[in-house]
């Protein structure tokens, strides 16, 4: 039932994108939307653990998740979506979780809290300044080191996102793919 409910919220994504496309956008969000149901339909992906960003039919794949296995199916699916020029892989594998360990061993808790609580403010900070277009970056923290992602046209917009992002506390590194 559950896998259902996402496969029909997918649809609805894909539908949505294509409507967008034609009213003056790209098709970059119906090939977004397009990669986002294919996840959301495989039974060996969880999709709501994978960030699909389109630009220029380049797809950028972030997110932390459970298997080797996984991510290879995910990459995959991308790669076979139609539309798709080219496939950037910024997906993380937590080590220990099919084992039923905790997702990444030598971690606790709190460093998991920690890097949530990062991510938050980095995105706050983006949405806050009129300089960065914050809705188009997608951030991802991972052990204090911070993944920007998105469809920024201009080097300084760029530079102003890095800049604010590692000037929030508890940012040890960022890494941007900018598009």
């Amino acid at each position: 039932m559950r896998e259902q409910r996402h496969v029909v919220a997918g649809i609805g994504l894909v539908l949505f994108a294509a409507l967008l496309g034609g009213c003056g956008g790209t098709k970059d969000a119906t090939i977004a939307g397009t990669v986002k149901t294919k996840l959301a339909a495989d039974a060996q992906v969880k999709a709501g653990e994978i960030n699909v960003d389109t630009a220029n039919g380049v797809v950028t794949l972030t997110g932390n998740i459970d298997s080797q296995e996984a991510k290879d199916r995910a990459l995959q699916i991308a790669r076979d979506t139609t539309g798709v020029r080219e496939v950037k892989d910024m997906i993380s594998v937590r080590s220990g979780s099919a084992s039923g360990d905790a997702p990444s061993p030598g971690r606790t808790v709190g460093e998991h809290i920690d890097d949530a609580g990062i991510t938050a403010r980095v995105k706050g900070r983006l949405l806050e300044d009129p300089a960065v277009r914050g809705l188009k970056i997608d951030v991802d923290t991972r052990e204090g080191v911070v993944y920007l992602t998105g469809a920024i046209p201009n080097e300084p917009e760029r530079a102003k996102a890095v800049e604010i992002a590692r000037a929030t506390e508890g940012v040890r590194d960022v890494q941007a793919n900018f598009q």
